[in-house]
């Protein structure tokens, strides 16, 4: 007989730019020379001591659209190039410190703690490369394009002969053949050439070692001065591996996280906010996002997802109901639970529990489904407390939305 699987679900591992890099670097691969600062005076240090021909100075956060950001300070622009390091200093006095608000960040933006002050490179040709785990081969594939520096997306649908493919055998590794040819199908040449195919190994060494499921190098570029450089990457981590890649995941930066996403984690449970009035209580992401639409559809406006995942624990549900009664902006609580992993009796326990001692003060609409089902219905029905319970999706998104209308 087999013992029970305990599922616990997790946030993807947030890494920031320039510890991304200093993995690759680690591991032989090719990156631009780089330093990271916490204070002006650093970045003024650091790029004296890179003594470059050009700088180029790197607001560290996590969301996208650095470049076109804009500072509290009044500075415009999260990325910034300069021969002078006295121009480093202060454009690192005016990010340090202060919120950089792009496309993806909360509207007041994330505060800037550290800055990237590295070496600027002139890239004379961008290629696209990348090493992912793919199911339909089983196994790591190579996927590269002579045209990188843009959308891969893209590349495939207006010019799909330009996308090459290669499988990797998860025995014999990378063959020299075949990351040469890779490299040529690249585009590079001569020298370059079994240069390239060099840093595809070491990327491939890389993606075994930290246990990771895509590495993604956009652009895989050439210098003038003839060096093969991955400018920028994105790494992808499997979270089954945490348990021997410790120093990879220390390095998670839960800092731009809103503080009860970082409560929830802690339990287990993953929190979203949105900016309605009904909260939603869920397992399953899938599910979350059919009963957030849900809702809308019958006039109401989901508070926040909580996604509960798939071995529930009694005290996670009386946490979630914790969390989302903090919530000053919720008004109704919708439970949507399909049992299936979950055992309904667990959560509606927790459910009482949590109602009786948190003495709750909103409308909660209930709907289980699945597992010990009937006996979850009994309590909740014999608990006497104010539960209205709902039949499936549809009615008990209407019976939420009709509890705040009444209000």
């Amino acid at each position: 007989k087999c013992g029970a699987v305990q599922l616990t679900p997790r946030r993807w591992l947030n890494l920031q730019e320039y510890q991304s890099k200093k993995i690759m670097a680690d591991h032989g691969v090719t990156v631009q020379r780089f330093f990271v600062a916490d204070s002006a005076n650093d970045a003024l240090e650091a790029a004296q001591r890179l003594k470059a021909k050009e700088i180029v100075l790197k607001a560290q956060i996590l969301a996208g659209g650095r470049g076109k950001g804009i500072f509290n300070s009044g500075l415009k622009g999260g990325v910034h190039l300069t021969k002078d390091p006295k121009t480093v200093e202060q454009l690192a006095k005016q990010m340090i410190g202060y919120n950089l608000s792009t496309k993806q960040t909360p509207k007041d933006g994330v505060t800037v703690k550290k800055v990237m002050v590295a070496e600027a490179l002139d890239i004379s040709r961008e290629t696209y490369f990348a090493i992912l785990m793919d199911r339909a081969c089983n196994g790591p594939v190579m996927v590269g394009s002579p045209q990188g520096g843009v959308d891969i997306e893209e590349v495939a649908v207006t010019s799909p002969e330009l996308i090459f493919k290669e499988e990797i055998d998860i025995f014999e590794g990378v063959k020299d053949r075949q990351a040469l040819q890779m490299a040529k199908n690249l585009g590079f040449q001569g020298a370059l050439q079994q240069q390239a195919a060099d840093q595809i190994k070491k990327l491939y060494n890389l993606f075994l070692k930290i246990d990771a499921t895509q590495v993604e190098v956009n652009p895989f570029g050439e210098t003038p001065e003839g060096q093969v450089v991955c400018f920028d990457a994105k790494i992808n981590f499997d979270d089954n591996a945490e348990f021997r890649q410790k120093e990879i995941f220390a390095m998670d930066d839960k800092s731009e996280n809103e503080p009860i996403e970082n409560e929830a984690a802690k339990y287990d449970l993953k929190y979203i906010g949105l900016d309605g009035n009904i909260a939603c209580f869920v397992n399953g992401a899938g599910l979350a996002m059919a009963t957030c639409d849900i809702i809308s559809l019958n006039g109401g406006k989901p508070a926040n997802f909580l996604d509960l995942g798939g071995g529930v624990k009694e005290a996670q549900v009386y946490q979630a109901f914790k969390l989302l009664t903090a919530d000053p902006k919720v008004e109704a609580i919708l439970v949507n639970i399909f049992g299936g992993i979950v055992n309904c009796a667990i959560i509606a326990n927790g459910i009482t529990k949590a109602c009786q001692e948190l003495e709750l003060k909103v409308p909660l609409v209930v709907r289980l489904e699945g597992t010990n089902v009937q006996e979850a219905q009994r309590i909740l029905s014999e608990s006497g407390l104010p539960i209205t319970s709902a039949n499936d999706l549809e009615d008990a998104a209407k019976k939420a939305v009709a509890s705040v209308a009444r209000k």
